[in-house]
């Protein structure tokens, strides 16, 4: 499966609440598909307009069409609770007639909670997709065709290798 290279930059966030109440150790969680997130490290500040900088680089499927990035804060309990998340296409900032790659794209969304109700909360982002790196090329070495047969001596001077096709005929050969 071809992929390529998304950098994303967690900035910060607006207004972001729990239940009404400023939220601590938030933390931004980007998903790419079913299964694959990464998130950054809780936001050193705390209350209602949290501060991250933090860039993730994750792997981008070609027929991926959206990503979610969402916000989270940890409870008492240590569980990560949903604040909010958005849901960003992927032609925002990787269309086909877009900007070059490497162009880094400002980007803010409003926040919905987990019923897809919008809420007073923004998340800003910076999103580029990243220079791909060379790929790397192997060389495959051909196989031979054939099977070698007789004296493994005589083979060799008369080449190494033998190759046979089977031939059938509707009458039997007289020799």
């Amino acid at each position: 499966m071809m992929k390529r290279a998304l950098e994303i930059t967690s900035i910060s966030a607006e207004n972001i609440r729990l239940n009404k109440k400023p939220v601590k150790n938030a933390v931004v969680v980007i998903r790419v598909e079913h299964g694959y997130e990464c998130s950054t490290k809780p936001a050193p500040d705390k209350g209602t307009n949290p501060k991250w900088n933090e860039s993730l680089v994750v792997d981008l499927p070609l027929h991926a069409g959206f990503i979610t990035v969402e916000v989270k804060c940890k409870s008492s309990s240590g569980k990560y609770n949903l604040v909010g998340g958005a849901i960003v296409p992927i032609s925002d900032f990787a269309g086909e007639f877009g900007a070059p790659e490497g162009h880094v794209h400002f980007l803010s969304y409003r926040l919905r909670d987990s019923s897809g109700v919008r809420t007073d909360g923004i998340i800003n982002i910076s999103a580029k997709m990243a220079i791909a790196a060379l790929a790397h090329t192997y060389e495959v070495p051909q196989p031979e065709i054939g099977v070698p047969v007789g004296d493994p001596r005589r083979m060799m001077a008369a080449g190494g290798l033998v190759t046979g096709v089977p031939v059938w005929y509707a009458q039997p050969c007289r020799c």
